[in-house]
């Protein structure tokens, strides 16, 4: 990257996974010699690093972390694992005060094993935030639920589209509990636009992320979001939906692809810089 010549969009934030490969002390060299201004944070990789440390690391290079992935997983119906969920997200959100974000993503959690209720599910993700939301907004961190695309509801998320999410998040005060707009997961939805437009009068959207659907889908299909331009979505078209409710805020990039992670995380890092600016701008 030494003869690059571009800067990043003011705008655009980089989610730590898009390229793991590379260690955190390298993805911030790596925002500051592309002019990189915002960061979105992942708990595994953090708390490897130590999480006082990334924040100094973070803090000390001028990045500002968009959001902090991930909490949720709120659906059990065991009791012991259900109060094992709570207090980890509460570690969540208290990860999210020493990194100076006020964002943290929930992924809500598949269907509980031998369950094939997909209601009774999402009601237990709402009853989990009565504790949560107020926990949060105490330390001035507000929850985004995440709908995740339909193929993920058995294992990872029961909340699919963002009228699900709406439905949930509607039963706190908004400065408490919003959404996140995804494109990956959204895109399919013709209910979507409708329901990002829900969102923005309510003032819900807390964060929106950007990655393409390329086809076809891996084997295990969870490392399959392509790289901007890549595949079937207008993004130029959902950022026009989302900043037509007023969202202003960073548009971070969240790419999960084994591809992408086998290459060189610094070349990853610039191509996406220049995708987003060809393709999201």
């Amino acid at each position: 990257m030494s003869g690059t010549t571009f800067t990043a969009d003011p705008r655009f934030s980089i989610n730590q996974m898009t390229v793991k490969q590379l260690s955190l002390p390298e993805l911030v060299d790596g925002c500051r010699e592309l002019g990189i201004q915002h960061l979105g944070t992942w708990r595994a990789p953090v708390q490897e690093y130590g999480v006082e440390a990334a924040a100094k690391l973070l803090r000390d290079a001028g990045l500002n972390v968009t959001t902090h992935c991930r909490g949720g997983f709120l659906t059990a119906t065991d009791e012991t694992e259900r109060k094992a969920a709570i207090e980890d997200n509460k570690r969540a959100v208290d990860e999210c005060v020493t990194l100076g974000t006020n964002v943290l993503v929930l992924v809500s959690g598949g269907l509980p094993s031998g369950s094939y209720d997909l209601g009774a599910a999402r009601e237990r993700i709402g009853d989990a935030l009565v504790e949560l939301a107020p926990y949060a907004a105490e330390r001035g961190v507000r929850l985004a639920i995440e709908p995740l695309h339909p193929m993920y509801a058995s294992d990872r998320c029961v909340v699919s589209t963002l009228a699900q999410a709406l439905d949930i998040a509607e039963n706190f005060p908004a400065e408490q509990v919003g959404v996140c707009v995804d494109t990956y997961h959204i895109w399919w939805d013709d209910q979507a636009p409708a329901q990002i437009a829900r969102a923005g009068a309510q003032g819900r959207i807390a964060t929106f992320q950007l990655a393409d659907w390329t086809t076809p889908l891996p084997e295990g299909v969870l490392n399959g979001r392509g790289q901007i331009g890549d595949g079937a979505i207008d993004m130029r078209y959902w950022r026009g939906l989302v900043e037509a409710q007023g969202y202003t805020g960073p548009i971070e990039v969240e790419l999960f692809n084994d591809g992408l992670w086998a290459r060189d995380g610094r070349e990853v890092l610039a191509e996406t810089v220049e995708r987003f600016t060809a393709h999201a701008v």
